[in-house]
């Protein structure tokens, strides 16, 4: 009777989910997700297509490694990453953690991780949305690496506009200075190496900034991982 009178849709596609379908986004969609294609550098994660890295220039020499699992592009990608940040669909961030958990990484960064920190939202940006989409992520994911979330090792300083509009050297300043690490978390931090979680990176900007101010805190050393990366000048996603 429930599925007559409410039947389930996909949060992307809006299709009706099957009957033997759990998750909040469809089979179908899952199948169509734009995958970072291979090869891809050892560093960064990102495609390079047989030719140098170029993705790796965005990142400072503290930054370990980076990984992502898509594109964030088109109706799938995109669409994916808007049902968790925008349309309030938080259990999504369950379904794209078990697609973050197969990505592969150096022996090292396993070895070494030692917690997940979620990009932290300004107290407007809280209110907004009810939620953290990072966080929401990052725990998804600390249940499958077995290692905690760092929710409150990372505060945000000051309130950001949305960097989806801005140029590059824009997003740049637009997050200078707009993190710190707490003075009661610099004992946590001291010598560890931290993943960052975040949902999207474009040019990294809010990605470094977290991780300059987890430096600064103490850590040694810090990686990124995000659900979705925009595609850069050249890729073909």
């Amino acid at each position: 009777m429930l599925e007559l009178l409410l039947p389930r849709a996909c949060a992307v596609c809006e299709r009706l989910l099957d009957h033997d379908e759990r998750g909040v986004v469809c089979g179908r969609c899952w199948a169509r997700l734009p995958v970072l294609p291979w090869p891809q550098c050892e560093r960064c994660g990102h495609p390079t297509y047989g030719h140098a890295c170029r993705w790796c220039e965005l990142l400072p020499a503290h930054v370990r490694c980076a990984r992502s699992v898509c594109w964030a592009n088109g109706e799938i990608g995109l669409g994916t990453v808007h049902a968790l940040k925008y349309q309030g669909w938080h259990r999504v961030a369950d379904e794209m953690a078990a697609r973050l958990a197969r990505l592969s990484w150096p022996l090292d960064v396993i070895e070494e991780r030692r917690a997940l920190v979620p990009v932290p939202l300004s107290a407007k940006r809280q209110r907004e949305r009810g939620y953290n989409q990072s966080e929401r992520l990052a725990r998804a994911l600390a249940d499958r690496w077995r290692i905690p979330v760092w929710s409150d090792v990372l505060a945000r300083t000051r309130h950001t506009e949305t960097q989806t509009r801005l140029t590059p050297g824009d997003r740049l300043r637009n997050v200078s200075g707009a993190f710190r690490a707490r003075e009661s978390a610099r004992n946590m931090l001291r010598g560890a190496h931290v993943v960052v979680v975040d949902d999207v990176v474009t040019t990294a900007a809010t990605l470094n900034a977290c991780a300059a101010a987890l430096c600064a805190g103490g850590a040694r050393i810090i990686s990124f991982v995000t659900f979705g990366r925009a595609p850069a000048l050249g890729d073909r996603w």
